[in-house]
């Protein structure tokens, strides 16, 4: 399902080569590191779902890990931190399209 360091070549491929997850997302684990909107910062500690990163900061998070990452790191839960507008190949990010359906909205 991911691109990892035993199956890339370790070279980053275009999406949509291995199987979707059941969502019908493509390499979401591997290949490249995901750009996420969050600032990198400690988490809050005891148990917390979807937690939010600082208001502000430094570095942004990545995550999922990258085609030369074994494949025990490449995983959503993986995140890495790097400044933004840094340009590296193992770096990337994710368009998402969501049709609305018809009869929605201010089209009518």
């Amino acid at each position: 399902m991911g691109w990892y360091s035993d199956n890339s070549g370790m070279k980053t491929h275009s999406v949509g080569r291995k199987s979707p997850n059941a969502w019908g997302f493509y390499d979401m684990h591997g290949n490249v590191w995901e750009w996420c909107d969050d600032w990198y910062g400690g988490y809050p500690s005891g148990s917390v779902t979807d937690p939010v990163g600082p208001a502000s900061g430094i570095h942004r998070v990545l995550r999922g890990g990258c085609w030369s990452n074994l494949a025990r790191f490449c995983r959503s839960a993986n995140r890495f931190w790097d400044r933004p507008g840094y340009r590296r190949r193992f770096n990337g990010f994710r368009l998402c399209c969501s049709a609305r359906p018809r009869g929605h909205g201010a089209e009518q």
